[in-house]
């Protein structure tokens, strides 16, 4: 009983023609990466304070919070857009105010604003203050990008040199558009955009690379192993060999991933929420994605019989 698994979430036997799907996944892909870059710019991201500056008060009042009379304390205090929002329990509020220039602009809009909120509120507490100017937080949006584009840059160059070059293509062409169609997902759930969200990308690009590590690895065996089989068996079989790997890493870190979603508050939501996503994403286009630009990049190279074959069949 204890020399195979008691569980096994795909039968060993299973043989799905993946490849069959190629074709409409291939162009389900495209299209949704470009509606998610469309939707980035238009209604666009919700820029975290990480990314656009500003201020960030997190307080607490006696009871639950009263958000319209506190929010028209704020609103008259004539320091820009104030936006109010209840975070986590119903005594606790956050609070978004614009840039207020140097340090002590800053600092003039904190008091104001505490003592506003505790004359409309008496007992309201501030937790906590975060500022960010408009230069920082410039450099950190540049920042976070330069590190996801080195990040897909060094994925690359890995799968490259380890694999065939017919690889390491379908490989970063899956994950510009893994990180497309993730950046959509923030546009449309309004999840802030910030440092926290980009650690998340960072961490679903590695994650995918694994993953399809894994995939590669096996399609390669496979190649050397079965040399009369044409690719297309050769990469379903590969897929379906490792599907059972494939679904149990991923549930093991959607698993894992899910208590800091539905428990983890609002600080770690965003990031939380971003990953169980990235997980779902990240192995379905193993299958749906990479795959299919494996086979369709590779037709000539990893199996030139296949070619040659072809047009003998059409001659007969």
């Amino acid at each position: 009983m204890l020399s195979r698994p008691l569980f096994r979430i795909v039968p060993d036997d299973t043989r799905i023609p993946f490849m069959k799907g190629a074709v409409p996944g291939l162009m389900l892909s495209a299209f949704l990466s470009i509606a998610s870059v469309i939707l980035a710019f238009y209604p666009g991201l919700e820029r975290g304070i990480d990314f656009r500056g500003g201020i960030v008060m997190e307080v607490r009042t006696q009871g639950e919070a009263d958000l319209a009379r506190l929010r028209a304390a704020a609103s008259g205090l004539n320091l820009g857009d104030v936006g109010l929002q209840q975070f986590g329990a119903p005594d606790t509020v956050l609070i978004r105010l614009p840039v207020q220039g140097d340090e002590a602009g800053t600092q003039r809009a904190v008091n104001a604003v505490r003592g506003a909120l505790e004359e409309a509120s008496p007992g309201t507490r501030v937790l906590r203050v975060e500022a960010v100017g408009e230069r920082v937080s410039g450099e950190l949006f540049r920042g976070g990008m330069i590190a996801l584009a080195i990040s897909l840059l060094a994925m690359l160059v890995y799968i490259w040199f380890r694999f065939e070059w017919q690889f390491g293509l379908a490989a970063i062409i899956t994950l510009i558009l893994d990180t497309t169609k993730t950046v959509g997902f923030l546009a449309v759930t309004q999840i802030e955009f910030n440092l926290q969200t980009i650690a998340a990308i960072l961490t679903i690009v590695g994650f995918s690379v694994n993953d399809k590590v894994v995939v590669f690895d096996r399609m390669r065996e496979n190649l050397r192993k079965f040399k009369q089989m044409p690719l297309r068996d050769v990469v379903d079989l590969s897929i379906n060999e490792t599907l059972n790997r494939s679904i149990g890493t991923s549930m093991t870190l959607f698993l894992s991933a899910l208590p800091l979603a539905l428990f983890g508050g609002d600080a770690l939501a965003g990031f939380a929420w971003t990953m169980l996503f990235g997980i779902v994403l990240s192995t379905s286009s193993s299958i749906f994605i990479t795959a299919p630009l494996v086979l369709y990049t590779g037709a000539k190279s990893l199996r030139p019989k296949d070619v040659a074959a072809a047009p003998q069949a059409q001659a007969t």
